[in-house]
């Protein structure tokens, strides 16, 4: 079993680790901040963090939270292996309260998931997104960590909404 703690290599100060009852509370209220989510949107990142939280023999989810120095979570992300695949991993959400952006939460989150992808032996991580202007900012960022457009599907979400998806080969 993996340690429970990770500090950043980049920003020493953060500690990222799995997401307890507790947090449940911060979460939410991170999720509810998100300027580009939608009350459905928060609704089912909860749904998923509840999953997590409430059915411990699940094991379609993994959620962690990434803190600062004085224990206050500042971001968090979930992902889970693709039913049916081999070594094919979703990111289904990642968050970053909107007043720690650029501190490096975010970063240190995805490099998280990308070495606890690796270390389950997984080998692609999918990150499926908006392509509307106002998600402009969270595709640049995927794109910055590595993250290649594998497919768009026009009016997906709606019409002028169209679908991403990102993916990154770990292996």
């Amino acid at each position: 079993m993996p340690p429970p703690f990770m500090h950043s290599d980049d920003h020493p100060a953060i500690v990222i680790r799995p997401m307890t009852q507790t947090d449940r509370a911060a979460v939410a209220s991170l999720v509810v901040s998100i300027e580009n989510f939608n009350k459905a949107e928060a609704d089912c990142a909860l749904e998923l963090v509840d999953i997590y939280l409430n059915n411990k023999t699940q094991t379609d989810y993994r959620v962690v939270v990434a803190e600062n120095c004085a224990s206050s979570v500042h971001a968090y992300a979930c992902w889970g292996p693709v039913p049916l695949t081999r070594g094919t991993y979703d990111l289904y959400w990642i968050a970053t309260h909107p007043d720690s952006r650029d501190l490096g939460f975010g970063r240190a989150l995805m490099r998280y998931v990308e070495t606890k992808v690796m270390d389950d032996g997984g080998r692609l991580l999918v990150v499926e997104t908006s392509a509307k202007s106002s998600y402009s900012g969270t595709v640049q960022f995927y794109r910055r960590l590595g993250y290649e457009e594998a497919s768009r599907i026009n009016d997906f979400y709606d019409v002028g909404d169209d679908r991403l998806v990102l993916v990154k080969r770990l292996s």
